[in-house]
């Protein structure tokens, strides 16, 4: 029991009637004072210290009572005073600001998932009305080039809402994980095969914005060449596939993307690499990389806000990569950005 609990506090409240009691009864005797005016006088006295000790238990209780109603109708700016008490309450109420800095905080995270999914919606929507409102309106014939332009945004678009589904099903758990070994060296080749054919496709094809690169190489550095490692194929594919998006973006022109591939510890578990020669991240933006809907502060080739992406990219890396039981983070490098994915190997990961 701790020395400053709620019932430390009620057993001494216990100790100090029966002392006082205890004493006037003693008192009593000694001078011979009427039984009746010391019960009186006893049971004064240990009533004004039980309203004392009352007061300082039941006045949190009131308070914490109205800050949750408060957090029931949507008030997620109070907080309960008295976190620092040594006792029970004090815990609640450490308890009680923590459940309210996480709502305020996964309030937050509504309003901006809202503002900014609204925000990435507007741009290819106005884009393609603009388009068949030129062709309905005679201004513009609907020639290949025209319907190439709304084919562009459309194709935007199902980018977005594929990633949305993709945010949907991390949110909800719903996807599991079918880890097996495989030979990384095929693998990864594979994958970086699909994201250049892929930019070649938006470039030449959908011609899907100023974000489309094809200038920048991609270098892939396995050892040793025979490594395998267990994982699930899918899940790793959207975390290469979204690293190397992002680095391939903020990479200068005629630039290097490294994907580096090493044993890890474990057995069966693999360290990833992912360089490229670009500005860099900030030491004081690292820790907001990975959040949902986050672009950075870093300058791109292609100015500021216009890479295309819609900043979940590396949200959905780390979900599958915990998703895994692994890590992911911004590792120092003198030139460039460089992001370290660990995959623990067999046994480790979880669904």
């Amino acid at each position: 029991m701790r020395p400053f609990s709620i019932k430390a506090k009620l057993g001494t409240l216990v100790v100090v009637s029966v002392f006082i009691t205890t004493g006037l009864l003693m008192v009593a005797l000694r001078t011979e004072t009427e039984l009746r005016f010391i019960t009186v006088f006893s049971m004064i006295a240990t009533l004004l210290i039980t309203q004392f000790v009352a007061h300082g238990l039941t006045a949190p209780l009131d308070e914490m009572n109205t800050v949750a109603k408060g957090i029931s109708h949507g008030d997620y700016t109070r907080r309960v005073s008295g976190a620092d008490r040594r006792d029970e309450l004090g815990d609640l109420a450490s308890t009680i600001n923590r459940m309210a800095d996480d709502l305020e905080a996964e309030d937050r995270h509504r309003r901006a998932l809202i503002a900014n999914v609204s925000h990435e919606l507007r741009t290819p929507i106005a884009a393609l009305r603009a388009v068949l409102e030129n062709v309905v309106d005679g201004v513009s014939a609907a020639d290949p080039e025209t319907m190439l332009t709304a084919l562009r945004q459309t194709e935007r678009l199902g980018r977005l809402t594929a990633t949305l589904l993709d945010l949907s099903r991390l949110d909800n758990g719903v996807v599991p994980l079918r880890a097996q070994r495989f030979e990384v060296w095929p693998y990864l080749s594979g994958v970086l095969k699909e994201a250049n054919l892929a930019a070649s496709q938006r470039a030449t094809s959908s011609g899907s914005g100023n974000h489309a690169r094809t200038d920048v190489h991609l270098h892939l550095d396995v050892s040793p060449p025979e490594l395998t490692a267990h994982a699930d194929a899918e899940r790793l594919h959207q975390v290469v596939a979204n690293l190397i998006d992002n680095a391939v973006k903020h990479s200068p022109p005629h630039g290097r993307v490294t994907v580096r591939a090493r044993r890890g510890a474990a057995p069966e578990s693999l360290e990833l690499e992912i360089q490229d020669e670009g500005p860099g991240i900030p030491e004081q933006e690292r820790h907001r990389v990975f959040e949902r809907f986050n672009r950075g502060t870093a300058p791109s080739p292609h100015g500021p806000g216009n890479d295309g992406g819609t900043g979940l990219g590396l949200a959905i890396a780390r979900w599958a990569v915990d998703l895994h039981g692994g890590r992911i983070g911004v590792a120092e490098s003198a030139r460039g950005c460089l992001i370290r994915v660990t995959l623990p190997g067999t046994g480790q990961a979880h669904g």
